[in-house]
């Protein structure tokens, strides 16, 4: 596996799990180009870079080896572009541990049913990537980055008719802005909560 970075024993920031224990497994590469991206892959086009760590390729076994918590958590750039991700989530189910992906939903694999999946859509930044239809009915949570209100309207119909969780997210880097947003929002739409980059404000890793 292309691996940006792992680290251990922090805390998940966002959405259902927030405030959970976790392991981050950060894989390499993003195509969608989000301009807030902050982990080193919001260049035009979505070419693959990073900012400051090297790339490191590792086994699923020397992955296994690092991990302490039971909640892994697998995030990017996209996981779903990594051919070799639902062999890496059957050997994590196999070891007991918890497995949440967080994704644009631009891509898929088969992953097993017992994976948390939170789609985190960008079709509305970059139309080339658009969320795949069986993100919709197999994703555990909605989780929607607010900045301005048409980012909402952009998902409000498909949003209507998801079964899972749901949150509204501040963009971070307009976070006052946003978060006034989404509290107007969540008024006019009760089935969404809010949901905080909480491991920013408590500044953690």
């Amino acid at each position: 596996m292309k691996i940006q970075e792992t680290f251990q024993t922090t805390l998940q920031g966002e959405g259902f799990h927030s405030g959970r224990v976790c392991d981050f497994i950060r894989l390499y590469g993003c195509p969608v180009g989000c301009f807030f991206c902050d982990t080193g892959y919001a260049s035009p086009d979505g070419d693959y870079y990073l900012k400051k760590l090297p790339k490191r390729n590792m086994t699923h076994i020397q992955l296994i080896e690092e991990l302490k918590s039971k909640l892994i958590v697998i995030s990017g750039g996209e996981p779903f572009i990594h051919k070799d991700l639902p062999k890496l989530c059957q050997d994590l189910l196999n070891v007991d541990k918890d497995i949440s992906i967080e994704t644009s939903g631009s891509y898929w694999k088969d992953v097993h049913n017992d994976v948390f999946i939170t789609l985190s859509p960008k079709e509305h930044l970059n139309p080339k990537y658009p969320v795949l239809d069986i993100f919709w009915k197999r994703a555990n949570e909605l989780k929607i980055v607010i900045s301005k209100v048409e980012d909402f309207a952009f998902y409000k119909d498909k949003a209507k008719n998801f079964k899972g969780y749901k949150y509204l997210q501040p963009e971070y880097n307009d976070f006052k802005n946003s978060l006034q947003m989404i509290l107007k929002l969540l008024q006019e739409n009760d089935e969404f909560k809010l949901s905080l980059q909480t491991h920013k404000i408590l500044d953690i890793q």
